[in-house]
């Protein structure tokens, strides 16, 4: 696993907490909290995607199936 996507991921909670800011405070909360959510959308489809290698590395390891 690489240190870039821990990067990634804290980029886009910066972008997303800033953004999620600046409509707040323009008043757009709704649309502030749709973009809070895809942005824990987009974080959890990256997380899925390494959660599955892990366990297509472990099933490899241990020679299951």
């Amino acid at each position: 696993m690489d240190v870039d996507i821990i990067f990634k991921i804290a980029a886009i909670g910066i972008v997303i907490s800033i953004l999620s800011k600046v409509l707040d405070e323009a008043g757009r909360k709704e649309q502030a909290q749709m973009t809070t959510l895809v942005g824990v959308v987009i974080v959890l489809m990256m997380v899925i995607e390494l959660v599955s290698e892990l366990f297509a590395n472990v099933k490899t390891m241990f020679q299951l199936y």
